[in-house]
């Protein structure tokens, strides 16, 4: 059966197919109590290759230990040190429970070609009910031509009765192959918290 419009055939059987652009479910991390989240090519069945051109990992529910603590990511070039160089910038936005001075500003968690670790939570709390949940994109990580772009949408909880939203974009400054990525608390460990990472198909 052919897809025909205007008297021209734009696809015909068995070249369309409608699983273009459908997410496959790579690998599921759940972590309970450990210092970091740790996706690396080649380790645990994970991918994280030039299988796909977009990757995406959905953070769902990551709980600190320690009130406040700074929640990190970095990335990888050989499985092992976590420290690519990265030019990023971030927003920032807030409102109360009460509804008191919500705000949308510049956050200043962005780095300046740095390898350090870039924030995408700061400030989430312990209590109970509070987590982390995020969707990363990460962009043809293993291109050897061009730097690796990333997005970052951040959504959490603090303490005092605040719901924050943190967006963060950037690149790995590198044209070397990035492998993989690191999710850590600043100060103590993940409580609770799933990772899950996909590859987006055909893209």
């Amino acid at each position: 059966m052919a897809i025909i419009s205007n008297a021209t055939t734009i696809a015909d059987a068995g070249s369309f197919s409608v699983g273009l652009g459908d997410m496959t479910l790579i690998k599921t991390l759940d972590v309970s109590g450990g210092a970091n989240a740790t996706l690396v090519h080649g380790s645990s069945s994970v991918v994280f290759d030039g299988t796909y051109g977009v990757y995406i990992i959905k953070l769902i529910n990551v709980h600190p230990v320690d009130d406040r603590a700074d929640f990190t990511m970095n990335f990888t070039t050989d499985g092992t040190n976590f420290n690519v160089s990265k030019q990023t910038t971030a927003i920032e936005v807030y409102n109360w429970e009460n509804d008191s001075t919500p705000a949308f500003a510049y956050r200043d968690l962005d780095l300046a070609n740095s390898t350090g670790e870039q924030s995408i939570a700061y400030g989430c709390g312990s209590d109970n009910d509070e987590c982390i949940s995020s969707i990363i994109y990460v962009f043809n990580p293993s291109s050897t031509s061009y730097t690796k772009h990333f997005l970052i949408d951040t959504q959490f909880s603090e303490g005092q009765g605040i719901n924050f939203r943190q967006p963060v974009q950037g690149y790995c400054n590198t044209t070397t192959a990035i492998t993989g990525v690191r999710f850590k608390f600043a100060s103590g460990n993940i409580d609770s918290g799933t990772f899950k990472l996909y590859g987006l198909k055909d893209s």
